[in-house]
Formats: C-alpha cells, sequence, structure tokens
C-alpha cells in the first residue's frame, strides 16, 4: 500500500483521486470506480503497490507491439483492478476482482525484484499490461524509473483513460504503448466500458507528438464495433490525427465474460477492417487472434 502521487483532499475527508479520467470524488473508507484505490483516513491509497497478481515471460509480439523490439521477449505484470468494466474483458477474472471492495489478490514483488526478474531473464523491456497499469500508477511509475536507471524500456498495454496529470508522469519514463481503441462511439464506450471516447483520443494525439512508440489495438465484435462506418472512423482518425506509419491491430472477438453468447468474428468483417485501413493510408495493418502468417508480418 502507498500513498497516491495524484490526488486531492476535499472537505468531509473526501478525496479526489486524479490518477484516471474518471477522476472519482471517494468518501472515506470507500474506493474508486478501479476498486484499488482506497480512501483511509483522509487519504488515498493505492491498495496493490507491490502486489503482483500475474507474472509472465511473453513475445513482445504479444502485447501487441510489432514494430518495437521484434523478435523480443519482455517481462509482463500485473495487479488486480481496471477502472473498465468491459463486457468482453478476457482478464475479467482479475480486472474486475476488487470491486467493490473483495479483498486484494496478489503477491508481493518489489520495483528491484521485477528489474531483477527481466534482467536474469535477458528480457529487455518490462511490460505493465493484463489489466490497466494506470490503476496500478505507483508502482508501475517507480519499477519504469529504476528499469530506466538499468537499461531495460518501459511497456504499457493501456485503454487510454489516463488522467493528462498521469500521462505527463509517465511519458518521460516510457518508450512503447499499445492503446486499445474500443469504438469510435460515445454510447459504446458508456455502455459496455463505463467510460467514455473523447478523453482516449485526446490521450492518444498526446502520445503521437511524444517520442514514444505508438501502435493501436481494436478488437472487433459483432454487433458491436464491426460497421463499416465504424471502423472507416476508426481508420481515417489514426491516418489523419496520429499518423499513417502508426500500425493498426485489428483483432479477431471470442466469446468471453459476459458477451459468451455473441458469435466469434467473421473473418471477412477482418479482412474487409483490414481494407478500409490500407485505403486510409495506413502502411502497417495486422491482423490478431487468426492463424494466417502473413497478418503479423511487419
Amino acid at each position: 500500500m502507498k500513498e497516491s502521487y495524484l490526488y486531492e483532499k476535499l472537505p468531509k475527508s473526501r478525496v479526489r483521486c486524479n490518477t484516471c479520467r474518471h477522476y472519482c470524488i471517494i468518501s472515506k473508507d470507500r474506493r474508486g470506480i478501479c476498486g484499488v484505490r482506497g480512501n483511509i483516513d483522509g487519504k488515498l491509497y493505492s491498495l496493490v503497490y507491490g502486489e503482483v497478481i500475474a507474472e509472465h515471460i511473453d513475445p513482445i509480439e504479444k502485447k501487441p507491439l510489432y514494430h518495437f523490439l521484434p523478435h523480443t521477449f519482455t517481462y509482463s505484470i500485473a495487479t488486480v483492478g481496471c477502472n473498465f468494466r468491459c463486457d468482453w474483458c478476457q482478464n475479467w477474472q482479475i480486472s474486475q476482482s476488487p470491486k467493490p471492495e473483495n479483498p486484494i489478490q496478489g503477491f508481493e514483488l518489489t520495483p528491484a525484484e521485477i528489474v531483477k526478474q527481466a534482467k536474469q531473464n535477458k528480457c529487455p523491456s518490462i511490460s505493465y499490461t493484463y489489466t490497466e497499469p494506470t490503476i496500478f500508477l505507483e508502482y508501475a511509475l517507480d519499477t519504469m524509473k529504476l528499469a530506466h536507471r538499468h537499461g531495460l524500456a518501459n511497456i504499457w498495454v493501456s485503454n487510454g483513460y489516463m488522467s493528462k496529470e498521469t500521462l505527463k508522469l509517465i511519458l518521460p519514463y516510457l518508450d512503447a504503448i499499445n492503446v486499445d481503441l474500443k469504438s469510435f462511439k460515445e454510447n459504446t464506450y458508456q455502455k459496455y466500458c463505463g467510460a467514455k471516447l473523447k478523453p482516449i483520443l485526446e490521450n492518444l494525439k498526446t502520445i503521437a507528438k511524444s517520442k514514444v512508440h505508438l501502435e493501436i489495438t481494436t478488437l472487433v465484435i459483432p454487433g458491436i464495433n464491426d460497421s463499416t462506418k465504424e471502423l472507416k472512423q476508426i481508420a481515417q482518425f489514426i491516418a489523419r490525427e496520429l499518423g499513417k506509419n502508426i500500425p493498426w491491430h485489428i483483432s479477431r472477438f471470442f466469446p468471453a465474460y459476459k458477451l459468451t453468447e455473441t458469435a466469434q468474428t467473421p473473418l471477412e468483417i477482418l479482412k474487409t477492417a483490414a481494407t478500409i485501413g490500407k485505403q486510409s493510408g495506413l502502411q502497417f495493418i495486422h491482423l490478431g487472434n487468426i492463424f494466417e502468417s502473413l497478418s503479423r508480418s511487419t
């Protein structure tokens, strides 16, 4: 547990968390939307600092990142919790487990131990992934600073809903990021994720202007974000606002969590999305969750 880096004290022992774009106002003895930031006696604490729920050594392409340190392995960590509640979450068992006030699960692993493990396993990078790294900002940031001192790169796999304050803190230590652009409709984000689209688009523009390597992923879900119109909006936003050289990963949906009755994405829809991306001028398009090797080629 560690006191939050970004919060304000409010009257009546309440606090405002400034870590993500929800800007939760949290009463005493309660937690924010993420389930892992709690108000204890009028101070805001990260309840997951040093508490890892998952650690793995992954191919960097699994993040997915195809244009950053290709063919290397990345030491990957996560804590429980998430500031979204996506109905299709593949990792819902850990992302949703602490909500609203359930016990925090995990095992102790310090930033120094994370860096040591990465180096011992000859991983040139550390990935903050599986759940949402924004919600364990303090833990991630302390690790990122130490990682840079040891010559390791830092990677975030994120929903892009961090606050401007958080983005300012992490950018000097962030080397690469893959952001899920889940939809181009506000109502889709609100209905299925409990969030808003606009802050994500703003953050993407900020990241694209920085020196951080950026790649985008869109999970195409039948009946939710698979229309030609919406796929074109996403592709054109990337091309016009972020850059035609930004890789776009178009991933196939498989039934999960609350969408177990939804069919997997037809392959033809993914190929249509790829065509739309090419027509929009995107130079690097990759199809994910399928077994066609050409879609993975850089």
